[in-house]
């Protein structure tokens, strides 16, 4: 018979009274459920607004055009090129007899024009476009759609690597100290006072704008604001008796750090994910809005809020992107809210 070991059970133990206590919180709770909820969906934004169909069955055969290219031939038409689905030649064909065409909920990508508009764009919500259309005819739902998918990958993306490069920096001051703790401090001091704006603007000027580029930028100056709690918590832990213990006992650097301090030192890295993410969110959507972010046809909510500045008439373009991006930004920081409670130590 196997006996558990003591310490992981008082880690399960303590990780399910912090879930607990965090369910415990609606406000929080509910607003994680929303969110990944929401997010969830998004991931599928594909089959959910889409100028391509789902499925096409022509001629007792089944097509899927969401995952094929299929040529105008395919379906009775005259060039070899890709099917245009939303012609209306093209879906008389496709429709004849028993024909079947299945279409997402939303027949609109977040690049194609709507080329029926009557009247100027941006155009007002209509049947057509749930949420109107911008100033170059595309459906603003289709472009808040993916463009809230790319913002919350690129937030988790960011958050991630500001995370991980974070809790490494910190790690080493806070176990090492010394001249290491004072090398770094020093190179922090000087990295933190480069102009990260002007930086954006050279490389952008210089490359080409790609969502890659923007991570990679942003991530030389993300890991600061965290590496500073890590260190403060392996500067507290470094000194306790269980880790000159393992020192003792020949454990490697790595292995304590690791093992023994890391865990210990993870609450503050824990509560402010949610808050870090969001202000991920805000980089992006705010160098969106200035014209440095990611290129002009990749859909965002900067540039949707761009376009609304630009037109300020067309008030779905602003309303419904503010209502977004307010949104995603409450729920996440009522997220963090309910987390910094969870782990407060005095509550544990």
């Amino acid at each position: 018979m196997t006996v558990p070991n003591n310490r992981q059970e008082q880690s399960v133990s303590l990780s399910l009274r912090r879930w607990r206590r965090f369910c415990r919180n609606k406000r929080g709770f509910y607003s994680l459920l929303l969110f990944g909820a929401v997010f969830v969906v998004s991931l599928f934004a594909e089959a959910i607004s889409n100028d391509v169909p789902l499925l096409v069955l022509y001629e007792g055969e089944s097509y899927y055009p969401l995952f094929v290219e299929y040529p105008e031939t395919t379906f009775g038409g005259d060039f070899e090129t890709e099917t245009d689905y939303l012609d209306p030649y093209m879906q008389e064909l496709m429709s004849a007899g028993n024909n079947k065409v299945y279409f997402p909920f939303n027949r609109h990508s977040y690049q194609s024009i709507n080329f029926d508009i009557d009247g100027p764009v941006p155009s007002p919500p209509t049947s057509e476009n749930m949420l109107g259309t911008d100033d170059r005819g595309r459906d603003v739902f289709a472009r808040l759609l993916y463009g809230f998918r790319l913002s919350v990958l690129f937030g988790f993306a960011l958050t991630a690597v500001g995370t991980i490069v974070g809790i490494i920096t910190g790690a080493v001051q806070g176990f090492f100290g010394g001249k290491t703790d004072l090398f770094f401090q020093r190179f922090i001091e000087i990295w933190g006072a480069m102009p990260e704006l002007y930086l954006l603007i050279i490389f952008a000027s210089i490359f080409k704008p790609s969502v890659l580029l923007l991570l990679l930028l942003l991530s030389l100056f993300s890991w600061m604001g965290l590496s500073d709690y890590v260190r403060a918590e392996f500067l507290k832990g470094r000194n306790m008796e269980y880790v000159k213990a393992a020192k003792a006992l020949g454990v490697s650097n790595v292995t304590i750090m690791y093992r023994h301090l890391l865990p210990n030192g993870m609450t503050p890295v824990i509560t402010f994910l949610p808050f870090r993410m969001s202000a991920s969110i805000l980089a992006l959507t705010s160098l969106d809005f200035l014209g440095l972010g990611v290129p002009p046809s990749t859909p965002s909510l900067g540039e949707l809020l761009a376009q609304g500045k630009a037109n300020i008439d067309a008030w779905w373009l602003s309303l419904s992107t503010f209502t977004v991006l307010v949104g995603t930004l409450v729920l996440l920081i009522f997220i963090g809210e309910a987390l910094r409670e969870t782990f407060d130590p005095r509550k544990n």
